[in-house]
């Protein structure tokens, strides 16, 4: 079983920025693919993006201009750095991890491609 923990999450003025974390535990052979998801009340949970082991990374069109997901297999923690952020940016914010085949790929924007989220953590933009 694997257990991931996001952090990071609070309020921010728009136009600033955040990064969050998600840090990963337990059963390492199964830390493979990972990925941001975020998801607003009543809506589907969207993916933001991917990254394989090598740092390749995917992400849905219309976030790549302002998130930028990074790794550190050593740490084994994720990373999204989002900038600009705005109204709509508002949601939980989760991280997922999975299979490492199809990473980076845009099957890895679906949440079918994971097998484990974290609890998520909130992002506000006022």
């Amino acid at each position: 079983h694997v257990q991931l923990v996001e952090s990071g999450g609070g309020s921010v003025q728009v136009g600033g920025s955040l990064t969050l974390s998600c840090v990963a535990s337990g059963a390492t052979q199964d830390i493979g693919c990972m990925g941001w998801f975020r998801q607003v009340p009543g809506l589907e949970r969207e993916g933001i993006g991917s990254i394989d082991s090598d740092g390749i990374t995917t992400y849905a069109d219309s976030l790549k201009a302002r998130f930028t997901i990074s790794r550190d297999n050593a740490k084994s923690t994720l990373y999204l750095q989002m900038n600009n952020l705005k109204p709509e940016d508002t949601a939980m914010y989760y991280c997922a991890t999975g299979p490492w085949d199809s990473c980076g790929t845009g099957s890895s924007l679906h949440r079918a491609h994971y097998n484990y989220f974290g609890q998520g953590t909130q992002v506000t933009v006022s």
